[in-house]
């Protein structure tokens, strides 16, 4: 790990770490209190086949947060996959399901402003991990 982080830009390093605690503090802590509480099928509301994509999530959020770690670059791919797949399934229970309105999902607004960031700099990061790592 730490021999990327010593080849990486300061800023490449500062937004790895940034994931990855977004990743791991938020989404897998999030999901497992969820998938620990109520069980795979967490949301009574939802279907089954987006319940345990929620549960998935706790195993895909800590692996993309675990090749990041490690300075793979295939981390930003999952992150990014991942990212992108979370914002698009809590939009569709938000509007599809729920029928809500954005000012009654201000986490959606939040997760909405990440996947923003992560897909605009993840392409930079992804590059710079993979130069670190030659």
């Amino acid at each position: 790990m730490r021999r990327w982080m010593g080849r990486a830009p300061r800023w490449v390093v500062a937004l790895v770490a940034l994931y990855v605690v977004v990743l791991v503090a938020v989404g897998t802590v999030s999901h497992l209190a969820d998938l620990l509480r109520d069980g795979p099928l967490a949301h009574d509301w939802a279907p089954d086949w987006l319940n345990l994509y929620w549960s998935s999530l706790t195993v895909l959020d800590t692996s993309a947060a675990l090749l990041l770690l490690g300075g793979r670059p295939v981390g930003v791919d999952l992150m990014c996959a991942v990212m992108v797949t979370d914002l698009a399934a809590n939009w569709y229970a938000a509007y599809g399901i729920q029928h809500v309105t954005a000012s009654d999902r201000p986490g959606l607004w939040r997760l909405a402003a990440f996947t923003a960031l992560v897909l605009a700099t993840g392409p930079f990061v992804r590059v710079r991990l993979a130069r670190a790592d030659e």
